[in-house]
């Protein structure tokens, strides 16, 4: 049964009013004066394919930098996201490096694994949108529509669908209607042929509400969430009404795996999956990695990334060099310098299956036991052997030496399990009799899981190993 209780609303904010205003104007209408940075800029962001304009596009609002509409078009709002993201890395000149890409789309791979952001099919309004499925677990239908819910019934997801008949312009000024006896205050409203958009804010809430009018009749969304949830909730509205498809055509979208950094050769086609297992390696240099043993024995072929490799001696710690073919550039992590104590929360990257692709994801871990034998808490799975764990100041401060056996999920969440890792002093051990070295991670504050895995990811490598 549908909820009676519903959150009380308010205003989407003014980066959400910024996706309606640019995704109802016209580029022209939006243009800047061109400048010759931003002009060739537009030249190599269009010589792109469409579904990476898009992907960059989806990539900066997950990463917190872009509120515009994803249209595969370049403007002042991408060129200004690129640089924000950029962050003085270079010039600002609006163009994605290689490794700046990678890192993007692993960072903003990790926002929505964090959300778990999937798009769905909604078979009650034939709808495609995405849902934050970690915020808005509970589900539930309606006659005329679908709802998502968070636990504590502070963020609401509605869609809606009617047949074909209803007048697209009545329902907008129902919509928008000034009651004076009624907390609610319209902050913005806008009319087009075949939709509509209205935001407005409560004294306590906001929301957000789509309709679009097409031959199979009028389909749309709404979201509520409770005032204190902003920060955390306006992206992903953000992200939602990107990607809202009111009437679908074709197979939903799947995520693409993220692009090769600079100077790496052409990705070779994958080999049977029944005939491969995976892993996790991190860079030590341009031409070496550290993985777990684990991950290589017995393999016929072993690619890092997008380059072939193969694999050192095993070192007793469980832990093997390997040396990465061909060149490419290096992005190596900080190594902790000082011991961590247990309990220490720590951030896992490692890669897992989606979509039939292995993509990048974060994972939470929490350090159990310190020294020699020390453990991670973490929700690995098979394949995530050599994961790096990082604190939460961007260090490295181990990896996973062992490799889970089984897939095991609890109501479709992998569940947290103790795992060996060999920590910073065995790192540092095989770096020394290696002839190699990584810089020296000064303390510094701690970041957020985003932050963390934005700095880190482009040293992470995904292992293929061909059995």
């Amino acid at each position: 049964m549908v909820p009676t209780r519903r959150p009380q609303t308010r205003l989407a904010g003014a980066a959400v009013l910024g996706l309606m205003l640019l995704a109802a104007l016209p580029g022209s209408a939006r243009a800047q004066a061109p400048n010759p940075l931003m002009a060739a800029a537009q030249a190599r962001f269009e010589a792109l394919p469409e579904a990476e304009r898009k992907a960059i596009q989806a990539d900066l609002i997950w990463a917190g930098q872009f509120n515009g509409a994803v249209s595969g078009s370049f403007g002042p709002l991408t060129f200004k996201a690129i640089n924000a993201l950029k962050g003085g890395r270079g010039p600002a000149d609006g163009i994605l490096a290689p490794a700046d890409r990678a890192a993007l789309a692993r960072a903003a791979q990790a926002a929505r694994d964090a959300s778990g952001f999937r798009l769905v099919e909604d078979e009650r309004t034939g709808v495609r949108i995405g849902i934050p499925l970690k915020l808005l677990p509970r589900r539930d239908v309606s006659s005329s529509g679908s709802r998502w819910q968070s636990a504590d019934e502070k963020v609401t997801l509605d869609t809606s669908a009617s047949p074909p008949g209803e007048d697209l312009a009545a329902l907008f000024e129902k919509a928008t209607a000034v009651n004076p006896r009624s907390p609610r205050k319209i902050t913005y409203k806008l009319l087009r042929p075949d939709f509509f958009v209205v935001t407005g804010e409560t004294p306590t809430g906001r929301f957000y509400r789509r309709l679009a009018a097409g031959p199979q009749g009028v389909r749309g969304f709404s979201v509520g969430y409770d005032k204190a949830l902003a920060p955390s909730v306006d992206k992903l509205v953000i992200a939602i009404a990107a990607s809202f498809e009111p009437f679908p055509t074709g197979p939903a979208p799947s995520a693409a795996a993220p692009p090769a950094s600079a100077g790496s050769a052409p990705a070779a086609p994958p080999a049977a999956r029944v005939n491969e297992r995976y892993g996790v390696a991190v860079m030590l240099s341009d031409k070496v990695a550290l993985t777990a043993a684990v991950a290589v024995e017995g393999c016929r072929s072993l690619r890092a990334g997008n380059r072939t490799a193969r694999p050192r001696a095993r070192d007793e710690s469980g832990l093997v060099l390997i040396d990465l073919d061909g060149t490419g550039t290096a992005t190596l992590p900080a190594l902790a310098g000082e011991a961590i104590g247990a309990g220490e929360a720590l951030v896992l990257v490692a890669y897992a299956d989606d979509a039939g692709k292995r993509a990048a994801v974060a994972l939470p871990g929490q350090l159990t036991r310190a020294g020699s034998g020390a453990m991670v808490t973490a929700p690995l799975q098979p394949g995530q052997a050599g994961s790096p764990a990082f604190d939460r100041q961007g260090r490295l401060v181990g990896l996973v030496t062992a490799n889970p056996s089984d897939k095991q999920l609890v109501a479709g969440v992998a569940p947290q399990r103790a795992h060996l890792m060999a920590g910073p002093a065995v790192i540092r051990e095989i770096l020394s009799r290696s002839g190699l070295a990584l810089p020296a991670g000064a303390s510094s504050p701690e970041m957020s899981t985003g932050a963390v895995v934005e700095k880190v990811s482009a040293a992470v490598l995904p292992l293929v190993c061909a059995i």
